[in-house]
């Protein structure tokens, strides 16, 4: 992990092709920027562990229960 002190203005480039840049300062809040291809996927930290638990959730087998009901409505020839 790499820490850094920037000020209003100031930028950081990561891998030549993204380019954060701190907008203002209030506070204890910071505006940031990202300039980044359109391939990168950026999403806001509590954004980002929303989509990786449900993620986690969908590949985990729901209540067997519930697949008991199914198989209990297969019809059979």
């Amino acid at each position: 992990m790499l820490a850094l002190t920037r000020k209003a203005g100031e930028r950081i480039v990561i891998n030549d092709n993204i380019v954060v840049t701190v907008v203002s300062i209030k506070g204890d809040n910071i505006r940031l920027t990202i300039e980044a291809p359109k391939e990168i996927k950026i999403y806001r930290g509590e954004i980002f562990d929303a989509i990786a638990a449900e993620n986690k959730q969908a590949a985990v087998a729901n209540n067997l229960t519930e697949l008991d009901r199914l198989k209990a409505l297969h019809i059979k020839k």
